[in-house]
């Protein structure tokens, strides 16, 4: 009898351990990429949005994961040369092309987001100075959550003086 019951503790034991072991290596893969949304009324800039030389405009979109957001970060740089990486189906009119000078603008700065957030409203003030080309300039966004992906926004805007 006592055999039985040494070996009934021993099944029961292992069994206990393997149900253990199976929990803690079931790990739930992030497989969802974050979302950016800049089409509400209050998000900008929007595909053909235009900024002014000399002020600051305020760059607003909602972010969302399944999980937890990580981090973005914004690029501003000249289309001068109307190359490609709009992520918008809008096509705006482009002016002709042309060569830069070294007074192009351009901005590129990255953003922590908050641990533990799925959702996050950006808000950036950002000052186009005195004195830099004008013309067309893609605004380039980067949204990346806490497990790495990624996902990209890119719209074109028209820097112009007033």
């Amino acid at each position: 009898m006592n055999k039985i019951s040494i070996h009934t503790i021993t099944k029961t034991v292992v069994l206990l351990l393997l149900l253990s072991l199976w929990s803690c290596s079931k790990t739930e893969i992030d497989d969802e990429p974050p979302v950016i949304l800049m089409n509400e009324l209050h998000h900008f800039p929007k595909s053909c949005d235009t900024v002014y030389v000399g002020e600051t405009f305020t760059f607003r979109a909602t972010f969302s994961d399944n999980r937890e957001l990580g981090a973005y970060s914004i690029d501003i740089h000249h289309n001068f040369d109307h190359h490609s990486h709009s992520t918008e189906t809008e096509e705006c009119e482009l002016d002709p092309p042309k060569a830069p000078t070294e007074n192009v603008f351009l901005y590129i700065q990255s953003f922590t987001i908050p641990d533990g957030l799925k959702t996050y409203e950006a808000e950036v003030e950002i000052e186009i100075p005195h004195g830099v080309d004008t013309g067309d300039y893609h605004f380039f966004l980067a949204l990346t959550d806490k497990h790495g992906w990624q996902t990209i926004r890119g719209v074109g805007i028209k820097v112009l003086e007033r």
